[in-house]
Formats: structure tokens, sequence, C-alpha cells
């Protein structure tokens, strides 16, 4: 692990698993309580010292895009062990997800001189007053990420944090730890001073719970299931530390009788079927008018049956494992509850191996009150209702507690944006579904979580404002 900036050990040590296949690939520290203090204290001495945030913006940016370079430099070894450790097909990690991370950092490294505040001259009575904000950064920063897209999702909060002069503790998923490890190496390569990055891995029950209950902890960023998020909110109520979450997801496909039908299967597949359906956004609640209802649903069922699930490594895989053996087991485990509570079994439904896969699963003919369309499955399970109108479509793409994404397939540009005015969620797509991009906003309504990551939003979360007064007469 990197604490303070030596690469150090723990007592314990925990395997890492390829769910491709099921082998070990690599083991690494399984830290404590006191791993996590000593990460804190690095990243504590680090900010009160000031190595980092008294740096000049411009220095700072220039470390940023430094790591971005490295990135670059490094993403035939990123790519492999990000491939090897999430299971992800190794073609799209190599020619998407890696080129994205490190443009995350690069647009960061172009905010980092660019954190200002505002002027006022403010009149009371005869009294005349300068006032101006200052952004500061918050200071010491837990960094939780998941297991679904860990090198990108580590880039969603190091990169901003860092560019607001944050110094940080970064606490990958207990799974997919491996890029989250060699991030730290790319930031020691490319100048983050010693303590601002620190990456201690274990289990989240005791790093991710101290990180939260930390009094020398000023923030906790955290991305994962709303119920960790809970967990986190209670603990972090000691110091009153400021806390985002982006958390789960049932976000609903919405398609209209006049769209292109073809457009809407590929899509409404892609939204469920990429990354193994384990993306918080993902399109898991298939919402058809009732004109369209049997196309579109037995075009995704095909599409299901045609896709090809394999290995991260076989060229031809579009889709790869589940992330581990427990997740394949709740995962079919809702699939047989939608099939008892009355849903028909369109498409796949069973796992196999070696390793963990589910095949890509529609459930035709389901009902609000379903288990699988309520809860969040966090796998390759799409589960598909009819509508007649505009109200009712809305209304049923409401009926959830989780306010993260939607999309609208119409070709009446008056409906999908009268349509979007009224979706209570964080993203919205307009005849697509799932386009994260760093320059704009990503987070939810609803218990999906606190804040928004990327973009100006995503800096302004590692930010604080003072007011300051003048008082010229």
């Amino acid at each position: 692990m990197l604490i303070g900036g030596q690469w150090v050990t723990a007592t314990d040590t925990r395997p890492v698993l390829d769910p491709g296949t099921g082998g070990h690939i690599a083991v690494v520290p399984e830290a404590g309580a006191a791993d996590t203090d000593a990460a804190v204290a690095a990243a504590r001495r680090s900010f009160d010292e000031g190595s980092w945030h008294r740096l000049p913006a411009d220095q700072r940016a220039r470390v940023l895009w430094r790591m971005a370079e490295l990135i670059d430099k490094r993403s035939d070894e990123l790519a492999l062990i990000e491939a090897r450790n999430q299971g992800g097909p190794h073609r799209g990690l190599r020619n998407h997800m890696i080129p994205e991370t490190a443009r995350v950092f690069r647009y960061y490294a172009g905010w980092a001189d660019k954190v200002a505040g505002r002027a006022i001259e403010l009149r009371r009575g005869s009294d005349e007053f300068h006032a101006y904000t200052l952004r500061r950064p918050v200071g010491v920063v837990g960094l939780i990420t998941p297991w679904n897209s860990p090198l990108m999702m580590a880039a969603w909060k190091v990169a901003p944090a860092l560019a607001a002069g944050c110094s940080c503790v970064l606490k990958p998923a207990e799974l997919t730890p491996l890029t989250s490890l060699l991030l730290g190496e790319i930031a020691q390569e490319a100048g983050v001073p010693d303590g601002v990055l620190n990456v201690v891995t274990g289990d989240g029950a005791v790093v991710g719970a101290r990180l939260a209950e930390h009094a020398d902890v000023d923030k906790v960023a955290f991305t994962g299931s709303t119920s960790v998020g809970r967990a986190i909110v209670s603990a972090a109520m000691g110091n009153l530390k400021k806390v985002s979450l982006e958390l789960g997801g049932k976000s609903p496909v919405i398609v209209f009788d006049d769209a292109d039908v073809d457009e809407a299967i590929a899509g409404a597949s892609a939204a469920i079927f990429s990354n193994a359906g384990q993306v918080c956004t993902a399109g898991s609640r298939l919402i058809v008018h009732e004109r369209l209802y049997d196309r579109i649903v037995a075009g995704a069922a095909e599409r299901a049956r045609e896709l090809n699930v394999g290995y991260s490594f076989d060229p031809r895989s579009e889709m790869g494992p589940v992330i581990s053996d427990e997740q394949r087991q709740t995962i079919l485990g809702y699939v047989e509850s939608g099939v008892s509570e009355g849903a028909t079994l369109l498409a796949g439904g069973e796992g196999f191996g070696p390793g963990f896969f589910v095949q890509p699963t529609v459930l035709g003919d389901a009902r609000p009150d379903m288990r699988a369309v309520r809860e969040e499955i966090f796998g390759p399970v799409v589960t598909a209702m009819r509508f007649q109108t505009v109200d009712e479509a809305i209304s049923m793409a409401h009926d959830t507690t989780y306010g993260l994404a939607a999309s609208v397939w119409t070709k009446n540009v008056k409906t999908a944006h009268q349509v979007a005015s009224r979706l209570r969620v964080g993203r919205i797509g307009l005849n697509i579904h799932g386009l994260p991009d760093v320059t704009m906003p990503t987070g939810g309504f609803k218990e999906s979580g606190w804040g928004r990551e990327l973009g100006p939003d995503g800096l302004d979360l590692f930010l604080e404002t003072s007011s300051v007064f003048t008082k010229l007469t």
C-alpha cells in the first residue's frame, strides 16, 4: 500500500481473483484500522504542511497533466490488469476506458488554476465595504471507490480532489484494488508529493468505515451501494464531515410508439448488457409503449441470445463475467424471483463457468411490484413493462426509490424534451442511454446519492468557501 510516500505491507493479506476464471492473480495487503490511521495521518501532515495545496496552481496543473501522460504511456499495462481484475472485455478497456481515464486528469488539470472566488462592493448606510469570497480545498478526503470500473471511478475522485488542492486517502474496492495501486505509482512518478495521495487496500467494513468515522478526515466521497452509503452518512456524523455519494439506480428506458425500433433495441440492450449490467446507471427497467412492446422486447431478447459472452481477452467477447460468484448467485436469485412472481423468461437466466458468468437476461410481462423491478440487481438483467400514455410512462419511471438516470426514445423532439423536463433523475439521455462525459455532471436524486461528480460540479465537491469583508469607510 502507498502511505506517506512509502510502499508498505500489512499484517494480513488478501488474494485477488480473475472473475473470468475464478483463479488467483495477485495478493495485496489487508489493511486494518491502524494502517488506515497511518494513511490519514500522512494525508493530514501533507495538507497542514501545504506541500501540495500551497504550490502555485499552474504547477499542480502540470502534475495532473503528467499523470494523464503516464496513464497513456502505461495504457497497455493498465488495460491488461483491469481486464484480469475486473473482467471487462480487454478491447473496450484499452480503446475506451483507459484513454477516458487520462482525459479526466487532463480535464481537471485545466481547472487547477481556475479556482476563484467573486468580489462585490457593499454599502450599509454611509459605510462602504469591499467583500470577496475565497475558495479553498476542503482538506483531507477519503475516496472510496467501487469494483465495477475501478480505475475510472478512482479518476473521477482523485483528479478533482487533487485539482482542488486536497490530500487524499484512496480506498479501492477490496475485489479490484490493482489499478488503483498502479495509479499511486503514477502519481509518485508525476510528482505528487509524499502523503498527498495514499492508497490503502482492505475490507470496506474496516478501512472504509474507519475513513468515514475518522476525526481527521474532512470529507468522504463514496461510490457504491445505497446501503453502504447510509452507513457512511451515519459514521460521518461524529465530526460532521462533508459527504458526497454516488449510489444505486434502477434506471428506466422509456420507448415511445414513434421510436426508431432498431435504434431503441440496440440502445436498450447496450444500456443493460454493457459491463455485464454492473453499472449504476444501467437501464434495468424497459418501459415500452404497448404498440411497440412486442417488437422491442423480442428484439432485446434476440440481442441477448446473440451477444458474445466470454473471457476478457477473447477478441469476440462483447460482455464479460460478473465480479464474483456471490454476485452471480444474487443476480440469479433475482431472475428466479421474477419468474416465480409471474414474469416471462425470454432470454438467458442461467450462469456458467469457469469464472463467474451470467447470461444476458430479459424478463417480460413484469409488474412494478416485483422484486426484480424494484431492487437494484447490478447484473445483466432487464425487466420489461408496457405503458399507454405519457403520464403513465413518467409515473412508472418515478415508481422507484432511485433517481440516477433515464433515457427517452422517440422521434418527436417536443415529446423528448417535455419528458426530460419532468424526469427526476440526474442524467437523461434522449435516444441514447449512458453517456458519462467528464465535462458534464453526474449524480442522482432521492436514494441515488448526494452531490454531482464530473464537470465543474465535481471540483466543487472538494472546495470550501469563505466570505471576507473589508471596511473601506
